[in-house]
């Protein structure tokens, strides 16, 4: 764990004892550590997905049981070679090399021990991630379109990354570090007492010093990190914000504004920056002088008991390195606590996604969705996203098989919701919905989905080529297929112009086409999957009014025979509809045709004449 901090490393002048935790006390306060709400259930629970992992963990704890030994026999060993040099002006020569030779080989073995450990431990955690990651994913594509409405894309990434990094981290280094230190903080303690229980005393001298140094720099640096966080995500936010709408700032002359914004936010992070680093800074001088303190105290009582012939230099050599092994691996396990929780609280975050109440199982006698007619009623079709909101009232209307109907009305009316409803990303509070004369409730979500095709307002692509998206809904097309859904969809006059025409790599989103591109890709998938009924929420609203000529003349060719919904609010694309319903406050306002709905003189008719002003307008001007 890379723990340790530049300024540890210079002040750190005493040599590594195998098995020692390493990692800064101080760097605790530079993590944000959050909690678990549930430690106990949320191991327990962790620890199911171990699996056949269990056996390997169990050598792995075995070698951190070596390891550690080894470690503890180290100060003992070179106190038996400092005694072989100090019996007057004798050396034993048969002890020092016996004692050298012994140590040269703990140390080896100790470096092929700790490579082995971390070796196997990375193995470990990276086939238990892989499966919760898997898991996690799986789960994602389960749970129902609701959960979504509730939560960011970034929170969602959030569990995926830094969540799923942190369970990592916690069981591939945190846990090993935590059994070597408990090992070691207590192996030392009694080896100390069994070479002088004086000098143990002396020793533990300077460890309330040292936890009311670390508390009293936790209660200050713990605030100031915590501000630095907050600072950064605004700062963060500030970035993300101005590049994702650079083109407004740009358009609107706020560069400068932009500019001072940031240098603002900026100058708050540098100031708290610079307190926490300052104060979590005092930590490792101080801790020095508390060690050196203690190393003080060792030598002045280990001098008089070594006058006194009470001891012998070598376990005063041996007391210096224990005390150390014993002082060190304190300040190391707070840290790795903190970062045991933090793996937990990430693991317990995860856990909540996996216990989310997916989609509902279809019933038990549902059966396959199968080239249906396409007859839809609603009746009686009631609902909320919340319960204390209703968002359609008490809605019923039929559609006959290979008809049209047209929703239109303000924003925030229901005909998205209508919509939703009949694919089952929703499922109606009352009511009941029909497709040829069976509730839909009946059939099976996935053959009744795959009945639909959909053209949504806010096109999404996928990375990959442009005919791997195309026949994203159909996989098994054939490339002379894609080609006439293209022509129809009126989308092969730019394909073909691209350097690598349907092979041409596309960016996240399809970032490097037009909006008006990217939709003509979307109607094109649609086309190609050739379904029985279709939504077309705005499908053309991001299509000059050329294009939009040939996509409704493609549409009128797609949509003969099948029975469609069109959301729209460019009217002039749902004139010829057979049935055109005026939506308002989550009810059927009017319903008609173009003519009886214009005969009527009602909302219909004034939505008509009042976009017919405006483009009167434009053309006078």
């Amino acid at each position: 764990m890379a723990g340790n901090t530049k300024q540890e490393k210079k002040n750190d002048h005493i040599p590594p004892v195998p098995g020692r935790p390493i990692g800064g006390a101080a760097d605790r306060f530079r993590r944000q550590v959050v909690k678990p709400k549930d430690f106990k259930g949320t191991i327990k629970r962790l620890w199911s997905y171990f699996g056949k992992e269990r056996k390997l963990l169990s050598i792995v704890f075995a070698f951190i049981l070596m390891d550690s030994i080894i470690a503890l026999s180290a100060p003992f060993l070179i106190g038996k070679g400092v005694d072989a040099m100090s019996k007057g002006e004798s050396v034993d020569f048969g002890l020092l090399q016996f004692t050298v030779i012994t140590l040269l080989i703990a140390y080896i073995t100790n470096a092929v021990l700790n490579f082995s450990q971390g070796w196997l431990m990375a193995g470990v955690a990276q086939r238990i991630v892989k499966r919760l990651r898997n898991h996690l994913f799986h789960k994602l594509q389960k749970l129902p379109v609701s959960f979504y409405d509730s939560r960011t894309h970034g929170e969602m990434m959030s569990r995926f990354t830094n969540d799923i990094d942190n369970v990592s981290n916690t069981i591939s280094q945190s846990t090993t570090q935590l059994m070597s230190g408990i090992i070691i903080i207590t192996g030392s303690l009694v080896m100390m007492i069994i070479l002088s229980p004086i000098l143990t005393v002396a020793t533990l001298i300077t460890v309330p010093l040292v936890f009311l140094l670390t508390k009293s720099i936790a209660s200050k640096t713990k605030i100031l990190f915590r501000n630095q966080q907050k600072e950064l995500g605004i700062l963060n936010g500030h970035i993300e914000e101005t590049i994702s709408g650079l083109e407004v700032v740009k358009a609107f002359n706020h560069e400068e504004k932009a500019i001072a914004e940031f240098e603002e936010v900026n100058t708050r992070l540098r100031k708290v920056g610079t307190k926490a680093q300052i104060w979590s800074g005092f930590l490792m001088p101080i801790m020095n002088v508390i060690n050196n303190l203690g190393f003080t105290i060792l030598a002045v009582v280990g001098g008089y008991l070594a006058v006194e012939n009470l001891i012998t230099i070598g376990v005063i050599a041996s007391f210096i390195t224990y005390s150390r092994q014993f002082v060190r691996p304190l300040n190391d396990l707070a840290n790795i606590f903190n970062i045991l929780q933090s793996g937990i609280a990430g693991a317990e975050r995860v856990f909540e996604i996996l216990d989310g109440k997916e989609e509902p199982e279809d019933q038990t006698n549902a059966i396959p969705l199968f080239n249906p007619e396409g007859v839809v009623e609603f009746k009686n079709v009631s609902f909320g996203y919340r319960d204390d909101v209703p968002i359609l009232k008490n809605v019923s209307f039929i559609s006959q098989a290979g008809s049209s109907t047209a929703l239109i009305g303000p924003t925030g009316a229901g005909k998205t919701t209508i919509v939703n409803l009949l694919t089952r990303f929703y499922d109606v509070t009352e009511g009941q919905i029909f497709i040829d004369g069976r509730d839909i409730r009946e059939y099976t979500r996935e053959s009744l989905r795959k009945c639909f095709g959909i053209v949504l307002q806010d096109t999404y692509l996928f990375s990959g080529t442009i005919m791997e998206n195309i026949k994203y809904g159909n996989p098994d097309a054939t490339d002379e297929e894609v080609f006439a859904a293209t022509r129809l969809a009126n989308a092969d006059l730019f394909i073909n112009r691209l350097p690598k025409r349907y092979e041409t790599k596309l960016a996240e989103n399809g970032g490097n086409l037009s909006h008006g591109q990217r939709q003509l890709l979307a109607i094109a998938r649609v086309i190609l999957n050739q379904p029985s009924l279709l939504i077309l929420d705005e499908a053309t609203s991001s299509i000059d009014t050329r294009t939009e000529l040939h996509i409704q003349d493609a549409l009128s060719k797609v949509l003969e025979g099948r029975t469609s919904f069109i959301i729209a609010h460019r009217l002039n694309t749902i004139r010829d509809a057979d049935t055109i319903m005026v939506i308002q406050n989550g009810e059927i306002a009017e319903k008609g045709n173009h003519n009886d709905l214009i005969t009527q003189q009602g909302i219909y008719a004034q939505m008509i004449q009042n976009q017919y002003k405006t483009l009167k307008k434009v053309e006078n001007y």
